[in-house]
């Protein structure tokens, strides 16, 4: 299997640590052929809500420039490919397809994190503790894998972050996210940036067991995430490695490429 990774951040989105190039060289030192930045998609509101963990619109075009630039710098070293993460916000839709096309983006990762926009809407990693807020995530979820928009639903048992275990409710919503993503064939990201604090911290949130058994009976295909904010996080394969051997016990189908924006 070819070592990728499309979930990478920078530090525009105000919480991730490293320059563009150091991600570049990290992947590089980390056997890494593909390397895809997919940082924090902007919004541009209709409010004068300014969000404290993504980049602003005009700093997108600074990003696509870099990342252009150290894809030409390090032709044939590593392909480097150009997205963003991205909710589904029905209202902000339009503006963000303008800015696909305008910039000519490889891709777009679906992050469900908040359910139709953050201004008024809260986390969901901190605050589905309830069932209310499962059944926001559920929607969320297949409203925004059935637009088209997305290659690859980032994080798909985010909920766990908050929610205090996974009930038949959990399971409940689980299948219905899975089974809509096998039917449009949206790959699920296996995601392992939460592990190291996850270990460092005791906690159990993310990858769930219980989820990716579901996944894996629904028919899903996985693909293997970083959601690096930290260019070192390229470098120590200690949890990419174990990501391996873990969806291969899955006995689902796994990738390592995610379908890219023609033009």
């Amino acid at each position: 299997m070819m070592k990728s990774n499309y979930h990478t951040h920078t530090e525009r989105c105000l919480h991730a640590t490293g320059t563009d190039e150091e991600y570049v060289l990290s992947a590089i030192k980390g056997g890494y052929q593909v390397l895809g930045f997919s940082d924090h998609t902007p919004w541009k509101y209709h409010t004068d809500y300014v969000a404290d963990m993504r980049m602003l619109p005009d700093e997108l075009p600074g990003y696509v420039e870099s990342l252009r630039a150290l894809r030409d710098k390090y032709a044939g070293q590593i392909d480097i490919k150009i997205g963003l993460e991205c909710e589904y916000f029905p209202e902000y839709i339009h503006w963000l397809k303008e800015q696909i096309k305008e910039f000519r983006l490889d891709y777009i990762l679906f992050g469900n994190h908040f359910y139709h926009t953050d201004e008024k809407f809260p986390y969901f990693g901190h605050h589905t503790d309830n069932r209310d807020m499962l059944d926001l995530y559920e929607e969320s979820a297949i409203e925004g894998m059935e637009s088209g928009l997305f290659c690859c639903l980032a994080h798909p048992d985010l909920f766990m972050r908050s929610y205090p275990q996974f009930d038949r409710h959990c399971a409940l919503i689980s299948r219905h996210i899975c089974r809509t993503a096998a039917r449009l064939h949206i790959p699920l990201e296996y995601n392992i940036g939460y592990v190291a604090y996850n270990e460092a911290h005791g906690l159990s949130t993310y990858p769930t067991p219980e989820f990716w058994k579901i996944a894996a009976n629904e028919g899903c295909t996985a693909i293997i995430g970083l959601d690096a904010h930290d260019n070192r996080d390229l470098e120590d394969p200690t949890y990419y490695n174990r990501a391996v051997q873990e969806v291969k016990a899955l006995k689902i189908n796994v990738t390592d490429t995610l379908p890219m924006n023609r033009y």
